[in-house]
């Protein structure tokens, strides 16, 4: 197994190995009393791996309940955050208790901010099962809910005390969401690391599964234990997402959000190129990486709708906002600009 310490404020482990799933019972005996857990997954997860999970858990002398919710990230609302918190309450969780995040994404999102907000904060644990929410959602604290106006735009910083990825759980994922995931892969190589991106470039992410998700969750960590409140070089991380999650906003979370960040890299690598910070070579080196995946690289909506989105986004910082610029292939730098240019930088990018 690989274990990976993350030397947050609360630490924890990030425990990797392909068919852990039904040992997670056994694990959470070292690391609590007996308690109450509650598993939050989705209608799609919770077919597949659900009874494993609560099985290993109850085997291992644990009370488990369950609350499954709508898959995708249109259930990642406050309605549905309300109704996570309601359960809680009436299946009489404690601070004592603990929840766990079975699923993707949304639902660690989702679970995290749970956890983080009902009596004040209870434990939580990631077992993430697609590679987006491995590779980094899982890992690192951010928690949060959606608002129609903007993503991620009430939440909060809650470690979880335990990442357990079980590699196995991808191998039901539809293309489409190996794909997601397979852009927040690419943009840890571009963002620090150039040879794992020539990696990437020479063997096919499903070949070295294990050794990607181990790399993307050390990167992660290195720059989490430095910036845990994302105050600065952890915004680094936003590479591909300021523009991603304006492109998702607009569509109405119809696009997903792997997709979304890799047409926001596309876009700022054009648009880094064409404003002299990369040369183009850089950007013709991160297109052709996405395209290889099967992931989009134009942006399927115009300036103005995109501006606008731009402007509700989270990382705005009075009238300007910080960018992860790429000047080369793993030397990604933050640059601040005021709001006045986000148009300029949507055009160079290609935004018509």
């Amino acid at each position: 197994m690989t274990t990976i310490p993350i030397p947050a404020s609360t630490p924890y482990e990030v425990c990797i190995e392909g068919g852990c799933l039904d040992r997670l019972g056994e694990k959470l005996t070292a690391l609590t009393n007996p308690c109450t857990v509650a598993v939050i997954s989705d209608t799609t997860v919770f077919p597949l791996y659900g009874q494993r999970v609560c099985d290993s858990l109850r085997d291992a002398g644990f009370r488990v309940v369950s609350f499954v919710i709508p898959s995708g990230e249109s259930a990642k609302n406050l309605t549905t955050y309300g109704e996570v918190l309601t359960f809680l309450a009436r299946n009489r969780l404690t601070r004592s208790d603990m929840l766990a995040a079975l699923g993707g994404g949304v639902v660690g999102d989702l679970t995290g901010f749970a956890a983080a907000t009902y009596q004040r904060g209870i434990r939580y644990i990631q077992i993430p099962t697609t590679l987006l929410a491995a590779v980094d959602s899982s890992v690192g604290g951010k928690t949060a809910v959606d608002l129609s106006v903007g993503k991620n735009l009430v939440g909060a910083f809650h470690q979880p005390a335990l990442v357990w990825c079980d590699p196995d759980t991808l191998a039901t994922l539809p293309p489409a969401v190996f794909r997601d995931g397979c852009a927040e892969v690419i943009k840890y190589g571009l963002l620090g690391d150039a040879d794992f991106f020539n990696r990437l470039c020479q063997i096919h992410i499903p070949q070295q599964l294990e050794a990607v998700i181990a790399r993307c969750v050390q990167m992660k960590c290195d720059v989490v234990s430095e910036d845990e409140f994302d105050r600065g070089c952890r915004q680094l991380l936003n590479l591909g997402h300021t523009f991603g999650h304006a492109i998702e906003g607009v569509s109405g979370y119809t696009l997903s959000h792997g997709h979304c960040v890799a047409i926001g890299m596309a876009l700022m690598c054009r648009a880094a190129a064409s404003l002299g910070y990369c040369a183009p070579s850089v950007c013709e080196a991160a297109e052709s990486l996405l395209r290889r995946y099967g992931l989009p690289t134009q942006s399927p909506y115009g300036l103005a709708q995109l501006r606008e989105a731009v402007l509700a986004d989270k990382k705005m910082d009075g009238a300007s906002i910080h960018l992860a610029v790429p000047y080369a292939i793993g030397d990604t730098r933050l640059v601040k600009i005021p709001a006045s240019q986000l148009e300029d930088w949507l055009r160079a990018g290609g935004v018509q």
